[in-house]
């Protein structure tokens, strides 16, 4: 494994543990050459699978596009990386159990809105004028009411 930090392939392999339920294995790595630490993660490959925009052009499947989306969402709000982590695991595998080589975006779309209203409010809205990209104040209120109802309803 090549070292981030002075570039040598030399490294060592301190600790390894697994996470997201023994779908990864967390690995802390020690260069051999300047000492740095750093973590990499392994997982298993999985098939490609095609993304189909809404324009129709198809771009590979990436969860990492689908961390920064719900990140930018939550930002400035009390979610943690674990729980971003978290959210964008659970969509990647409800896509992945699926068990198709294409999907929509907005599917994964509401995949993700059905996570994040779980976790807090203003992240899921900020997500949601994004995504639903809201014409008029009708539509926002309409996603605001649905929030308070739910809100109403756990009481």
């Amino acid at each position: 494994m090549q070292c981030p930090n002075c570039h040598k392939n030399a490294s060592r392999v301190i600790d390894s543990r697994p996470t997201d339920e023994g779908r990864i294995i967390r690995r802390r790595r020690e260069c051999e050459n300047c000492g740095f630490r750093f973590t990499t993660f392994e997982r298993v490959e999985q098939t490609p699978l095609l993304v189909i925009k809404n324009d129709g052009t198809r771009e590979p499947f990436d969860r990492e596009k689908i961390l920064r989306g719900v990140a930018a969402a939550a930002q400035k709000r009390p979610v943690t990386s674990d729980q971003l982590d978290k959210i964008t695991d659970n969509v990647e595998n409800k896509v992945r159990k699926q068990g198709v080589s294409e999907i929509s975006s907005k599917e994964i779309g509401e995949y993700v809105m059905n996570e994040l209203v779980n976790v807090d409010d203003v992240a899921y809205i900020r997500f949601a004028s994004i995504y639903r990209q809201f014409q008029d104040i009708s539509g926002f209120m309409k996603t605001m009411k649905d929030i308070m109802d739910k809100h109403e309803q756990t009481k």
